[in-house]
């Protein structure tokens, strides 16, 4: 090493070394608490952003990686800006769910996918959860029936629209199907339902949807036909007359996408529990949703993965 570099090294401190990771550090807060400001209209970067956006939380463990091997202060000192950023957006999620029996209604929603080869193992293990609800998504006709055998002795209340059903302990009446569909599609695509559920505590409206899936492409996320739909049901689950009101499906975007907002500026989401579902082999996003109006999401879990490429994921449902 030259003169010259021993000098500029001596003359570092901790409070002069790792502006780098400083930088990045005030990025990435940036990030997280503004991610709304990142622009949509090229690409859907902002969405993109919001679809991955709890794992910006790694980015935050690397950065102290590097502050601790440069024994910078300055970056140390930056951190807690994302720390606390990422802790405000996420740090509930991370709670312990309510004590069992502290709910009024158990859901299961599940993309049961429409390759599954095995479909009543998949409807056996959703049933042995013993949920008072489950909405499935991806049923194919040759599978449909095997579903509806398998689930139908705990079960006897359920109905279908297209590909997606609602199965129920309680009784169903006023079934109908729910147009989500997108202008761009004009071939045959039925992917919502709406049922009324008697339950003991009240009347519910239940929605059963399966939004378009998102595509990721050189130039940005691909996703405007599934934020179309989501328009769609926002706009019926605003007219719907029932006070309370459960959304549980494939929705195809997590709870940060503005892609979603016609949904959740609408519903209560989940209390507790980031439940990734999708994909099974290593679980990324959670896309599959249970929301409420006039009720609380508990604690959102997963459950062990079934023949699907989607994680089945349950919750509590508390009437307000």
């Amino acid at each position: 090493m030259g003169g010259g570099a021993r000098r500029a090294s001596r003359g570092r401190t901790a409070w002069t070394r790792g502006r780098v990771p400083a930088a990045l550090a005030v990025l990435t807060a940036g990030l997280l608490t503004f991610h709304r400001a990142v622009p949509n209209s090229a690409g859907r970067l902002g969405s993109l952003l919001e679809s991955f956006l709890p794992w910006l939380g790694l980015v935050v463990v690397v950065l102290l990686v590097l502050a601790l091997l440069r024994r910078s202060a300055t970056a140390l000192l930056a951190l807690l800006l994302p720390v606390a950023a990422w802790t405000h957006l996420f740090g509930g999620l991370l709670l312990p769910g309510p004590e069992p029996g502290d709910h009024d209604l158990l859901v299961v929603q599940h993309n049961v996918s429409d390759e599954n080869p095995d479909p009543a193992g998949t409807a056996r293990a959703l049933a042995d959860t013993g949920p008072d609800l489950i909405a499935l998504e991806e049923l194919v006709p040759t599978a449909l029936p095997v579903y509806e055998r398998a689930l139908a002795p705990d079960y006897p209340y359920h109905a279908v629209r297209g590909t997606v059903g609602l199965w129920s302990k309680h009784p169903l009446t006023g079934a109908r199907l729910v147009d989500v569909k997108p202008r761009q599609i004009t071939g045959p695509w039925s992917r919502g339902l709406r049922a009324t559920v008697h339950t003991p505590h009240g009347d519910i409206a239940a929605y059963v949807a399966h939004l378009p899936s998102v595509r990721f492409r050189a130039s940005g996320l691909a996703s405007s036909r599934r934020d179309e739909s989501a328009d769609l049901l926002g706009r019926v689950i605003a007219a719907e007359k029932l006070e309370t009101v459960l959304l549980l499906g494939d929705l195809n975007g997590t709870v940060d996408d503005r892609g979603l907002a016609p949904l959740t500026s609408r519903m209560r989401t989940a209390e507790g529990g980031f439940a990734f579902s999708f994909p099974t082999a290593f679980p990324v996003a959670r896309i599959d949703h249970v929301m409420a109006r006039a009720a609380t999401v508990g604690h959102l879990r997963t459950l062990p993965p079934t023949d699907s490429d989607h994680l089945p994921v349950t919750a509590r449902i508390t009437l307000d």
